[in-house]
C-alpha cells in the first residue's frame, strides 16, 4: 500500500469509514501478526494482540502524521502493545511454569533452560544502551529498514545505522552471532 493510499485509508477512518480500516487490515494483517508474534512467540497470544491492535489502530487514526512513514507508525504501536501485554502477563506465566515444577520434576529442567537462556537474552540486552536496544527492537522484531527507523525515530539515518553497527558489535561479543 503507498504511503498515498494509507493517507487516505486514515482520512476514512477519521470520518468514521470503517471501509479504511477494512483496507488497511486486509493489507498489513500477516505485516503486523509477523511482528507480534516474533516478539512474543506464542500464536494465540499473538493473534488476540494483532486484533487488539486493529482496535487500537482505529481509536489512533487521528493521531496519524502525513508522510511519517505508515508501516514504521503501525510497528511502533504494534511492538509497545507487545511489551504492554508481555510487562503485564509474564510474571503470571511464569508464576504458573514455577508451581508446575513442584508437580512435574521432567519440566524442571526445561524451565531451567528457559529461564537461563531469557537470562543471557537480558543480560545481552543490558549491554545496550536505551537507544541502541529501541532501533535492534526495531530492526529485528519490527522488520524495519534503517531508513524507516529514522523516520520513526527522527533522527538521521547515519545515526540510526551507527547506533544498529555499535548495538550488533555488541551483542556479537556476548556470544549473539544469528539474526543481524
Amino acid at each position: 500500500m503507498t504511503e498515498a493510499k494509507f493517507e487516505q485509508c486514515i482520512r476514512q477512518m477519521n470520518e468514521g469509514n470503517k471501509e479504511g480500516l477494512r483496507e488497511v487490515y486486509e493489507e498489513y494483517l500477516s505485516y503486523i501478526y509477523g511482528i507480534v508474534l516474533q516478539m512474543i512467540g506464542n500464536k494465540e497470544n499473538a493473534e488476540d494482540i494483532t486484533s487488539e491492535f486493529f482496535i487500537r489502530l482505529w481509536e489512533k487514526s487521528a493521531s496519524y502524521k502525513p508522510g511519517s512513514g505508515h508501516r514504521g507508525w503501525m510497528a511502533t504501536i504494534a511492538r509497545n502493545m507487545t511489551i504492554d501485554f508481555i510487562r503485564k502477563y509474564k510474571r503470571e506465566e511464569l508464576t504458573e511454569e514455577f508451581e508446575d515444577v513442584a508437580q512435574d520434576d521432567s519440566k524442571s529442567s526445561q524451565i531451567e533452560a528457559q529461564v537461563v537462556h531469557q537470562m543471557i537474552i537480558e543480560d545481552a540486552l543490558a549491554t545496550l544502551s536505551d537507544k541502541e536496544r529501541e532501533v535492534i527492537h526495531m530492526k529485528v522484531m519490527g522488520d524495519m529498514t534503517l531508513k524507516e527507523i529514522a523516520a520513526v525515530l527522527q533522527v538521521p539515518m547515519g545515526t540510526v545505522a551507527w547506533r544498529y553497527r555499535e548495538a550488533v558489535n555488541k551483542l556479537r561479543r556476548c556470544g549473539f552471532e544469528q539474526g543481524f
